[in-house]
């Protein structure tokens, strides 16, 4: 039976660092159950003793982020009484940044999530996302950040949105045989254009799921491995005419291949060796 973990999350705003941050932890340990109690806004003291009081009565790692001196110290001084582990999660990389840059950070709770122009900027990039995904929208292509090609049901619209996230302006458009892509592609210099493709025994049962999900069980082209597997020799051969970067998103999570097209993207602007 897995074993059972509280963790409890404390945090003087919205709580996504620690989240994350948890997540991207708790899957390395195999056989674990973690529970998250979530602290969120939390900026008084009589909060902190409510945290605490849940601490005692489910104990487990305590991860935090708070700005204010006051309510760190109490935090960390109820849940040595309480004989948990406290951890600041930020501290580590302020403190080396303020070292290196020789100066001390703001300590602001939420700094992060102000209406800055980085937050517009994302807001800016989703918009654009939206009204471009799977080729809805092609006569402004040029405006794009990163284009994004490939077959159906190759993770184009989630990874697509997660750059949008991350402030990046993406269009995707899907390749239908016999369908020709729009001019621009071909006809516009100075694109940053990106190939997504996939083993086609996965693929064809992704595709395969999919249609059940519709409830739609008649057997078409779209799910003949023979015809899938075409369809993706097709769309490498595109991508090698053109000398577009591939990515094979078999056994990558959303966020790999976010990162791997940024590696590309980073490299088309020469900002990477």
């Amino acid at each position: 039976m897995a074993e059972q973990l509280h963790i409890h999350l404390v945090s003087d705003a919205t709580g996504e660092t620690n989240h994350q941050i948890a997540r991207a932890c708790m899957v390395q340990f195999q056989g674990v159950r973690p529970t998250e109690h979530v602290w969120s806004l939390v900026r008084t003291s009589s909060h902190i003793d409510k945290i605490l009081t849940a601490v005692e009565a489910f104990p487990g790692p305590v991860l935090f982020t708070l700005v204010d001196s006051a309510l760190r110290r109490q935090l960390i001084d109820g849940c040595q009484k309480s004989k948990v582990p406290c951890v600041s999660v930020l501290d580590p990389v302020l403190d080396t940044l303020a070292d290196y840059l020789g100066v001390e950070s703001r300590g602001t709770p939420g700094r992060q999530h102000r209406m800055d122009a980085a937050y517009f900027s994302r807001i800016e990039a989703m918009d654009f996302t939206l009204i471009h995904d799977d080729g809805q929208l092609t006569n402004d292509l040029t405006d794009a950040d990163i284009i994004i090609l490939g077959v159906s049901r190759t993770s184009k619209t989630p990874t697509s949105l997660y750059l949008a996230n991350r402030g990046y302006k993406t269009a995707n458009i899907p390749l239908v045989p016999n369908i020709p892509l729009p001019d621009q592609l071909l006809e516009t210099r100075n694109l940053f254009i990106v190939g997504l493709t996939n083993d086609p025994v996965r693929l064809t049962q992704v595709r395969r799921n999919r249609m059940l999900m519709l409830n739609q069980k008649e057997e078409t082209d779209y799910i003949d491995l023979d015809k899938v597997r075409r369809e993706v020799t097709d769309a490498r051969r595109l991508f090698r005419e053109h000398g577009w970067p591939v990515i094979d998103v078999t056994r990558r999570s959303i966020e790999e291949t976010a990162a791997a097209v940024l590696q590309h993207y980073a490299r088309f602007h020469g900002e990477e060796g």
